[in-house]
């Protein structure tokens, strides 16, 4: 038996998954690709990958499991593999990608404030955080570290042929490739992190939320949850750029990368 593990949304934190569940909206966090993999117990996994990216450790945290795992691993790209998501998808024994999907690999990128010193400190950690993301494209593709950290600065944006030609991918779906030739959307609907630390505040953990009733809670946040969604939905709309947008501040608080 083969088990399905899918890979949609943006990559998130396990401690922001509840968040996004209210919401309703679809994301993948690493507890849950670890319990598949739990469950799987050495069995062949199928990841369906259909994600803009998000978090680079989480991202990385993912790629990890699925290098490890004991069974035989296969990532189709059905959709977008974008920035985190593209190195979630080089963790697969065999990498598919459908005719119709992309695969996009870029620089990381943070929110960050201070003075010039702070600004050249963050400099240097962003560049060794693409240091360490280029390994998983290093591996698989066998391109030299410098080619790939070249197209991570050019955002490369790639078709099923190109990444093919590549090597990032294995094979085309649905096509005869007996020749094989060789993170983060502007539409992403990863929740920004004002409404997060906003919701933390609210509800410190998600038993509080629980404490009252299913009526007493739509009743009295039905306003907040429709108007943090119109946020989100001019957040999308003014990003019309294909490039990595959100972002959080380091100060006082964990380097959240978003890739």
């Amino acid at each position: 038996m083969t088990v399905r593990i899918d890979v949609k949304g943006p990559i998130i934190s396990n401690d922001e998954a509840w968040i996004y569940e209210w919401f309703e909206i679809e994301a993948t966090c690493p507890k849950t690709v670890t319990s598949k993999l739990l469950e799987a117990n050495g069995e062949d996994v199928t990841v369906y990958i259909n994600s803009p990216g998000g978090y680079v450790d989480e991202g990385s945290e993912i790629y990890t499991e699925l290098k490890n795992y004991s069974g035989y691993v296969e990532v189709q790209i059905v959709g977008l593999a974008a920035s985190a998501a593209s190195v979630i998808a080089m963790a697969g024994d065999k990498v598919k990608i459908s005719p119709t999907a992309q695969l996009m690999i870029h620089n990381a990128s943070m929110g960050y404030r201070g003075d010039h010193r702070d600004m050249e400190k963050a400099s240097e950690i962003l560049k060794v955080t693409d240091r360490a993301i280029v390994n998983a494209y290093v591996i698989k593709s066998g391109m030299s570290e410098d080619e790939l950290l070249g197209k991570m600065v050019d955002e490369t944006w790639m078709g099923a042929q190109k990444a093919l030609e590549y090597k990032l991918v294995d094979e085309i779906m649905f096509m005869d490739n007996a020749v094989k030739l060789t993170a983060f959307t502007s539409s992403t609907t990863m929740i920004p992190a004002k409404v997060i630390n906003s919701l933390r505040n609210g509800f410190p953990n998600k038993s509080l939320a629980n404490a009252v009733s299913e009526d007493s809670l739509n009743e009295a946040l039905v306003k907040l949850k429709k108007d943090i969604l119109n946020e989100i939905q001019k957040n999308t709309v003014k990003t019309n750029e294909p490039k990595a947008t959100a972002t959080v501040t380091a100060e006082k608080s964990p380097i959240r990368f978003i890739f």
